[in-house]
């Protein structure tokens, strides 16, 4: 991945998260907090926090679970509830079932634009999943919130993010990803037009670097069955419907059949699970239902 992606930050860019929140609303069961927070030194992280009232009123710890969003022009603000997309509510309906949720910005878009390359990264993709790490510190500060075992949940961009920042990140135990991924060789038939700079996987905000296997698209050092076999033993939840145009959902099952295995060691092929709804690139409400249980089950 870091041949890629770029090399994963160290110590060095853990500083102190120098928390500072710009602003808080009462949202009757919940409290959702705007806040930025030293992700690194010379960058601030974005993110919204949602707080569930029981969470605060209550000795008991919640769990913490790290809501990522997908591409869209509004960002975070789509899944605490601040867009017109109910599909993409996850932060919300999870923070009125008990959570503790964090819903931090991608680098590169809405209002969150770090400078790349003065901090030293060669992707998007690293950028985030270091803020989504430094996210899971600033979870763990917090009194209210249990340490080291927590949730992951994200549609489309947020898909992926997911599972990204789990690979790195064994703090995570469960983790949802909803029209995250296909195999990079089936990515939209490998088409030569998808498959180039500042297109698809090769955009900045992504891995730009996936440019040099355009023409060669099986010599990329990863694919997608390998990231989810180094997920287990963990829980992991695909969402994977049937009219999804973006990622294909005969090419998830194929990653989930080769990952498999890797479970099976583990004697926990139950913990990867794929479900293929019959509808377009979305998160229906059934879906994230059965992804809440398996949060319930494994985090409570």
């Amino acid at each position: 991945m870091q041949e890629v992606m770029g090399p994963l930050p160290g110590k060095e860019k853990r500083c102190p998260l120098d928390v500072k929140v710009e602003e808080e609303v009462d949202c009757g069961d919940y409290v959702r907090r705007f806040l930025t927070y030293a992700s690194e030194p010379g960058s601030r992280a974005p993110a919204y926090l949602l707080i569930p009232k029981s969470a605060l009123n209550s000795k008991a710890k919640a769990p913490g679970i790290l809501c990522l969003h997908q591409t869209h022009s509004l960002g975070q603000k789509v899944v605490v509830g601040l867009g017109n997309s109910p599909n993409d509510q996850y932060g919300v309906e999870l923070a009125r079932r008990g959570y503790v949720c964090l819903a931090p910005a991608y680098p590169l878009l809405a209002n969150y634009q770090p400078d790349l390359n003065a901090l030293g990264y060669q992707s998007g993709t690293m950028k985030a999943i270091w803020d989504n790490l430094r996210g899971l510190d600033l979870l763990e500060s917090w009194p209210f919130v249990k340490r080291g075992k927590f949730g992951a949940i994200g549609h489309s961009l947020g898909g992926h993010n997911a599972i990204f920042t789990a690979v790195f990140d064994e703090r995570i135990k469960v983790i949802v990803s909803s029209c995250g991924f296909d195999s990079f060789s089936d990515y939209y038939g490998g088409d030569p037009g998808v498959w180039r700079p500042e297109r698809g996987w090769c955009q900045t905000r992504y891995m730009p670097r996936l440019a040099q296997y355009v023409g060669r698209l099986t010599e990329i050092p990863f694919d997608f069955h390998e990231l989810i076999g180094a997920l287990a033993p963990r829980h992991v939840f695909v969402n994977a419907p049937l009219g999804d145009t973006n990622f294909k959902w005969r090419s998830v099952d194929a990653v989930v059949t080769a990952a498999r295995p890797v479970f099976e060691l583990y004697h926990v092929a139950q913990n990867l699970r794929v479900e293929h709804p019959d509808c377009g690139h979305l998160f229906p409400p059934e879906m994230r239902q059965m992804a809440y249980k398996l949060f319930d089950e494994n985090l409570k």
